[in-house]
């Protein structure tokens, strides 16, 4: 092999490699506009994400930065500003309070399941169990996760629905998937 036929091969297999990477970095989906990084956490993650800026407040307020920067690994149904915002006037101001931490704390928790779960996974089970499936929280609750057309809905224990309307965000200790309502426990609000 000649020097010059080296070089080119090598520069071949250093091209190849970059538009790999940037290929695989370039999946993810994009979370308000901003780029989310599968080798950052949750919680780093959605501190870079615009339309989070709600959760990411009332993660902090609850304490659970750390658990959610953990190993995981973590599903996140993560609300937008805008799920947030429809909740009745004066509620989030509330939550946020010190003495109410135990309350937001729960309510986030909801949002939170033990696995690493990609939309189609849980597609497959809403499928595997007759169009609907129970969805255990870490914070005790029980989502029913069903379809409607290709959208993945969950209802919260106050019969509430959200719908993923970002979904496979891949991170490094879970997935996050965006939703456009909040998640009630039964007892809240």
């Amino acid at each position: 092999m000649s020097f010059k036929t080296f070089l080119t091969a090598g520069a071949a297999s250093i091209a190849l490699a970059s538009a790999a990477f940037a290929a695989s970095h370039s999946m993810n989906p994009t979370v308000g506009g901003a780029e989310m990084s599968p080798e950052m956490t949750i919680a780093e993650n959605a501190s870079n994400a615009p339309n989070l800026t709600t959760l990411v407040a009332a993660v902090k307020a609850a304490g659970l930065v750390d658990t959610l920067m953990g190993a995981g690994p973590f599903t996140v149904f993560a609300p937008t500003n805008e799920a947030f915002d429809m909740l009745p006037d004066g509620t989030v101001a509330e939550l946020l309070k010190p003495e109410n931490k135990d309350q937001l704390t729960k309510i986030l928790t909801c949002h939170v399941v033990a696995a690493d779960a990609m939309s189609d996974a849980i597609g497959k089970m809403i499928a595997d169990d007759g169009g609907e499936h129970d969805v255990p929280t870490v914070g005790g609750c029980t989502l029913k996760a069903m379809m409607d057309g290709d959208n993945i809905v969950l209802q919260d224990e106050m019969g509430n629905k959200a719908t993923v309307i970002v979904a496979d965000v891949k991170q490094s200790n879970g997935v996050v998937h965006v939703i456009d309502h909040v998640l009630l426990p039964k007892s809240d609000m």
